[in-house]
Order: structure tokens, then C-alpha cells, then sequence
């Protein structure tokens, strides 16, 4: 999976790891949210601020791909109650018990190592993290775009049928929205996020 046949490893940091980290963490989640669907013009500032909350946690997760020592993929989680009011509204307003949530934040993998189950290795790591929190049930959000946005790749293939065969279930009952700057903007604008969950008791 590596130029040098190498496989690559999957682990989860801890804290100390993280903060060790947080330059190449930053860096990756720059490059990966550069492409469409996220378009996101990200800075290595702000970056290292939202890893280091996850190193600050009580359930904070960061899940690590490893190729050598080089960071090629990273996917974050934490409680949902150590989440922002943004992240918790829809859950709030939908009168649910957000003290039996976990969320996932986002996976990131450069796109020379996806095809070879590490994407399936994140969720995986997560829910045992959820698990051994004592979560049953775990979510996460995805933006949603105009299907006629002029940067939308011809080839562009969704992830919802990767999310369905994990067992998750889209909630479009269940939206919030998040503002970032989108390349070539000068301006953030709000973008609609769409949840999907799964209850890890079944």
C-alpha cells in the first residue's frame, strides 16, 4: 500500500500523541478538505486549535493512518455532550438524550491510500472507542451540496452506500449547518449538514 510495500498502520492516539502531532494532523485535514464535496480553504492556525480539543476531551479519539511515520489519514470522535451547542442543536430541538451519543467528527485519507479498507478500519475504531465510552449509539454530518455546483467533479461518486453498508441511516430530520471559507471565496458562507446514525446496540 506503500511505495516501499509497506502496509499501513492504524492506531488511535492518545492525547499526548495528538498534541505531538498537530502540525501534520492540521496539514492533512488542509490538503483532504480541499476537494469537493468540502472545498474548504482551511488555515494551519485554525487547524491546530480544533485537533487540540480532541486532546483535551475526556472522550476525545483521534484515529490514526500511519505509512511509516508519515500521517496519511486521521478520523476524530468525542461524546456529543463535549460537542458544540452548533453540532448538538438538531438532537436538542428532536428532544433526544444526547448522553447516549457519540459523534464522529470527520475521516481524512489522502487519496493514494483509499481503496484498501482503512476507511471501514476508521468506523470500526470509532464505535470500539464509542463502546468503551459506554455510548449505544454514534452519528456524524455530511455536508450537502447543489447537485448543479460548478465544481462538483463529473465523476464524483457519494458516500452514502459506503456509510449504508456500515449500518448507518441518513436523518434528514436531523440538520445543522456549518460556516468555513470555500476556495476562492472571501467570505464563509453557512453550509447544510445532514446527519447519519447508527445504534451500535444492534
Amino acid at each position: 500500500m506503500n511505495g516501499n510495500g509497506g502496509a499501513i498502520r492504524v492506531v488511535r492516539f492518545t492525547g499526548e500523541q495528538m498534541r505531538a502531532r498537530l502540525d501534520d494532523l492540521a496539514r492533512l485535514r488542509i490538503v483532504v478538505f480541499r476537494a469537493w464535496p468540502y472545498l474548504y480553504e482551511g488555515s494551519l492556525d485554525y487547524e491546530r486549535g480544533y485537533i487540540a480539543r480532541y486532546a483535551q476531551a475526556r472522550t476525545g479519539t483521534i484515529v490514526v493512518a500511519l505509512d511509516g511515520d508519515a500521517v496519511v489519514g486521521a478520523s476524530t470522535a468525542l461524546a456529543l455532550d463535549e460537542e458544540t451547542d452548533t453540532v448538538r442543536a438538531p438532537f436538542v430541538a428532536a428532544g433526544m438524550n444526547t448522553a447516549e451519543i457519540f459523534y464522529f467528527g470527520e475521516s481524512v485519507l489522502l487519496s493514494d491510500y483509499r481503496g484498501h479498507g482503512i476507511g471501514v478500519r476508521f468506523f470500526e475504531e470509532r464505535e470500539a472507542a464509542a463502546r468503551s465510552f459506554g455510548y449505544p449509539l454514534c452519528c456524524f454530518c455530511a455536508v450537502q451540496r447543489p447537485g448543479d455546483h460548478p465544481m462538483k467533479p463529473a465523476d464524483y461518486v457519494p458516500l452514502d452506500a459506503f456509510w449504508g453498508k456500515r449500518g448507518y441511516v441518513k436523518r434528514p430530520d436531523l440538520v445543522t449547518s456549518f460556516s468555513w471559507l470555500d476556495i476562492g471565496e472571501t467570505q464563509q458562507t453557512a453550509k447544510p449538514m445532514v446527519y447519519w446514525m447508527k445504534d451500535l446496540r444492534a
